[in-house]
């Protein structure tokens, strides 16, 4: 499948609902990110929101979410496909069950804990508030990397930094929310009464539609928790 070039927020939200997952760097599948769907000139160009500001936008939108869920790395997931992934990836877990059966440690409850309660949280806030940083503990992007590929915490939104003038710049700063928050516990847990090899499945066979021509094994590489 070739996919369209993106030249807006609303082409890229209408992109992920169409395919399902997409992410946002270049990996080892050709095509299958927003980079490469997106023209250069729309790349951190003065004046002009590109791919890299639509990463809010799209987010809040309600249609997707946005975070690091392919191998450690960004993408969206759209609102349809999300049960599937997070059936699979959290293989049936809530998270307190997770940490309850020894299978998350007291750092990863501490950090769901602080964005399920508080949420949606500035990562520089959420740091603060459990001692992460010069001086403190160590790993915290280990552990919100692994919260969000169980799908278990999503970026919401990206807050930016305004100038004297009242003008965004700067990267933007991630504010981290529960999936559940974003969308509603419904909308997330709707595969929870399937076995989580079947969402695994389900998950592949809509890469196979997408990408007809890619071996499985990339895309279980890309996909896997």
């Amino acid at each position: 499948m070739r996919f369209p070039e993106l030249r807006s927020p609303e082409a890229l939200i209408a992109l992920v609902e169409e395919i399902g997952f997409l992410p946002f760097f270049v990996n080892r599948i050709p095509g299958f990110s927003v980079e490469e769907c997106c023209p250069r000139e729309l790349w951190f160009a003065e004046g002009v929101d590109g791919p890299w500001e639509w990463k809010g936008p799209a987010a809040r939108s309600g249609k997707c979410v946005y975070g690091k869920l392919f191998r450690g790395k960004a993408g969206f997931v759209s609102r349809q496909w999300l049960p599937e992934l997070a059936n699979f990836r959290r293989d049936g877990y809530d998270f307190d069950a997770r940490f309850d059966d020894g299978l998350a440690s007291v750092r990863d409850r501490d950090v769901y804990n602080a964005v399920a309660d508080r949420g949606p949280i500035l990562s520089v806030n959420l740091k603060e508030l459990l001692g992460y940083g010069k001086g403190g503990a160590h790993g915290f992007d280990t552990v919100i990397t692994r919260l969000q590929m169980q799908t278990y915490v999503t970026v919401a939104d990206f807050v930016y930094p305004l100038d004297r003038h009242g003008r965004p710049y700067g990267w933007g700063i991630a504010q981290y929310a529960t999936p559940e928050a974003q969308l509603g516990g419904e909308a997330v847990t709707a595969c929870y009464d399937k076995p989580p090899e079947e969402s695994r499945r389900r998950v592949l066979g809509q890469l196979k539609k997408v990408l007809p021509d890619v071996e499985e094994g990339e895309m279980w590489r890309l996909m896997k928790g």
